[in-house]
């Protein structure tokens, strides 16, 4: 159920300080100002739904990171051991192997790959913001009619999420960080896709009343509260702490260690006092998630319902209840089948398809708007 977590001790130390050379720095500034340049060329249309496109991608690459074991592949930050590329680090990933006693640890040629990526499309997606940003900024400067709110809080945002994926590293993968990464890219999608609907002229609202608004506000709130409890199941290793379903270890009274299982700032397999985590404590992890799974699933059922009493959002309604049915297939999937990283990483994906789709809902949910900022933006 966890991973050889003992490898930790043996990994190459972990840094706080910027890792890469100059050399390698400006081969990775080089590649955004590339993507920066041309993300100023796109249409506006196109940049905004390519940063939703690529911001889903990346919670689902995230998941797989995390669930083969990668996120120390490159144990500094933000290159893999002061390069720009694992290749060019093959000789440090060697030696790393080696002193861990083989690729079944934190290190290996794989992991360093799939941790690199990962941050090459943070990279990717980060530009895009700024160019966004810049973008908007331009537009209110000729006609003084875009908000920039949004724009620039997008950009922080991912300024922090940076940083958190660095506190992910040189954490040692605490599992609060690791969780709250994960949620920060979850964010970044309401915020991303949001904006993408804000500067539409063909998303028609509903005016669903404040009821449904109301309802589906909930929905949101409680599927991105799932999300962080599936997270915290995931950065925990906690997924296989309960076997059967629907119980847990055969029974729906098992026995839980809430407390710990809930302390939130401590290291990973560890108590706060430094002590191994026990199996009642990732029972309480694993059986919170599944508990939570049945008011979630009361929630969205009622929002669905509500949802369709109104013609403009009954595709929405349909489809979230399929994705519901889904998500639930695949969280028992994992747990029946013992944990296969694709039904894994599907389960994270469906998440965040859930997420997205509760914010489109909310968005047509609000009374029609009477304009868009498109078409100033695209002149």
């Amino acid at each position: 159920m966890m991973p050889a977590m003992q490898n930790l001790s043996t990994a190459v130390p972990t840094v706080w300080s910027f890792s890469l050379h100059a050399v390698q720095a400006a081969m990775w500034i080089g590649g955004l100002l590339l993507v920066l340049f041309a993300a100023l060329r796109m249409r506006w249309s196109k940049l905004v739904a390519l940063l939703v496109f690529l911001t889903m991608d990346l919670i689902m690459f995230g998941a797989f990171v995390r669930l083969t074991d990668a996120g120390l592949g490159c144990p500094d930050w933000p290159g893999c051991y002061g390069h720009f590329t694992p290749a060019q680090a093959h000789v440090q990933i060697g030696e790393a192997v080696a002193e861990q006693g083989g690729t079944q640890g934190n290190v290996s040629a794989f992991k360093a790959w799939v941790e690199m990526i990962h941050r090459y499309v943070a990279t990717v997606i980060g530009a895009l913001t700024v160019a966004m940003a810049v973008r908007a900024a331009m537009t209110r400067r000729r006609r003084n009619a875009v908000r920039l709110g949004l724009p620039l809080l997008l950009v922080a945002w991912v300024v922090l999420q940076g940083l958190f994926g660095a506190w992910t590293v040189t954490l040692l993968l605490k599992p609060l960080i690791v969780t709250l990464h994960l949620m920060g890219g979850v964010v970044l999608l309401v915020l991303a896709a949001w904006f993408w609907m804000r500067n539409r002229d063909d998303l028609p609202g509903a005016d669903a009343g404040a009821g449904t608004r109301a309802l589906l506000w909930l929905a949101l709130a409680a599927t991105l509260w799932q999300v962080f409890l599936g997270g915290w199941v995931s950065t925990n290793y906690a997924a296989l702490a309960c076997s059967g379903f629907p119980t847990c270890n055969g029974t729906l009274h098992p026995h839980a260690d809430w407390v710990r299982g809930f302390t939130f700032w401590r290291n990973l397999g560890e108590n706060p006092d430094g002590s191994a985590i026990t199996l009642q404590a990732l029972v309480a992890i694993q059986w919170g998630h599944r508990l939570f799974a049945l008011v979630l699933t009361a929630v969205l059922a009622a929002a669905c319902a509500a949802m369709a009493r109104h013609a403009a959002l009954r595709r929405l309604a349909a489809a979230i209840a399929l994705l519901l049915v889904a998500q639930i297939a695949l969280g028992a999937g994992v747990v029946v089948f013992a944990h296969p990283l694709v039904l894994a990483v599907l389960h994270n994906g469906v998440a965040a398809l859930l997420v997205l789709l509760l914010t489109v809902s909310v968005y047509r949910a609000a009374a029609p708007r009477s304009g868009s900022t498109r078409s100033r933006l695209e002149s």
